[in-house]
């Protein structure tokens, strides 16, 4: 598929510089792009490059200014980072609407309810009464159990496992490997000191325009929902245990783990590699750095934490400042106390 820049621009609301009919048929990073793809340039530090790119249409901010002759069609935008994430996802959506129709072999239950240009990939399962909306797209070797729903325009990627009960909401999409309702880790302690299961009945929600990464697990509820609300977005390998609520436009980064019934407030920014305990409750706008071991509540609003246990960030930066010149200060107290054993000496001399 080919685009002019006139096309584009349209599309992004930019302003054009050059050749309007210019055309691209893909993409391409500035450092790299060559006749016929589009690039962008977001990031100062990849300025050099619109000068020399082979790109055929660059999308810059709208307030770059040029230290050089540009070859390439120009479309300012408020925020060129923005506007190249608006194109490529209408360019993944033309690419799956074109996605219909049920490969073999799968199965589907003669009491599925589908919706209207419908995908399922080759060796899927879509189990009793479950509930698919409108342009849903379900990859290879899906599992969807029992009572599932699904809205409209969600996207399932190969190898994903939704069990039973669960509620997947609209535009969300699940990437590859990724479990939604496994079983809590819940077992209770025996007098034997053995553990005895205690079975998890609960399910998962996922909101609308959610995106979950590859390989991650989010526990169904023991009782009640696991909630992840509107708009969050959760990175590769991350788990989510049983009854925790992740709040709207949350984003959680890889290898994070939220341990169960804790609640994550709104606009939480969480690291990698993150760890945060149970039944805890963390303020709207809270910011956990990566590595980070949360074991207590935060309950202000916009603060962020560091360290384990975590810790208000500027005030360890400056006890990491400090533990840096530990040293240095050592030293300076041994040279002190010389010069006061020098001071004392001539004081007995006189």
């Amino acid at each position: 598929m080919q685009f002019t820049a006139a096309q584009i621009a349209m599309l992004i609301n930019a302003t054009i510089e050059g050749d309007a009919n210019a055309s691209v048929g893909s993409f391409g990073k500035i450092e790299e792009a060559q006749k016929g793809q589009l690039a962008f340039l977001a990031n100062p530090k990849y300025e050099d490059f619109l000068y020399t790119t082979g790109a055929s249409i660059v999308i810059i901010n709208a307030t770059q200014e040029l230290k050089q002759t540009v070859s390439a069609t120009l479309l300012r935008v408020p925020d060129a980072y923005t506007a190249f994430a608006t194109l490529l996802s209408k360019y993944q959506e033309m690419a799956t609407q074109q996605m219909t129709g049920i490969q073999e072999p799968s199965y589907i239950a003669k009491t599925a309810k589908l919706g209207q240009n419908i995908f399922v990939g080759a060796f899927s399962y879509i189990g009793e009464h479950v509930t698919l909306g409108n342009n849903v797209k379900i990859f290879p070797n899906t599992f969807i159990g029992d009572n599932v729903r699904i809205g409209d325009n969600t996207i399932i990627h190969p190898g994903v496992k939704v069990y039973h009960d669960c509620i997947v909401g609209k535009n969300v999409t699940i990437h590859a490997g990724t479990v939604v309702g496994s079983d809590g880790f819940g077992f209770a302690p025996q007098a034997d000191g053995s553990f005895k299961k205690v079975p998890q009945i609960g399910n998962v929600i996922v909101e609308d325009f959610v995106e979950i990464g590859a390989n991650a697990t989010i526990d169904r509820a023991t009782m009640g929902s696991t909630l992840i609300k509107s708009g969050a977005k959760l990175d590769n390998l991350i788990q989510i245990a049983h009854n925790v609520e992740v709040g709207n436009n949350t984003v959680i980064a890889a290898q994070a783990g939220v341990s169960g019934s804790t609640k994550l407030g709104n606009n939480v920014m969480i690291g990698g590699q993150a760890g945060i305990v149970g039944h805890l409750f963390i303020a709207d706008g809270a910011r956990i750095n990566a590595q980070s071991g949360v074991s207590k509540s935060i309950k202000t609003p916009n603060t962020a934490v560091t360290g384990s246990p975590a810790f208000d960030y500027t005030s360890t930066l400056r006890s990491q400042a400090l533990s840096r010149n530990l040293p240095d200060m050592e030293k300076r107290i041994k040279e002190l106390e010389k010069l006061v054993q020098q001071l004392l000496a001539e004081k007995v001399n006189l």
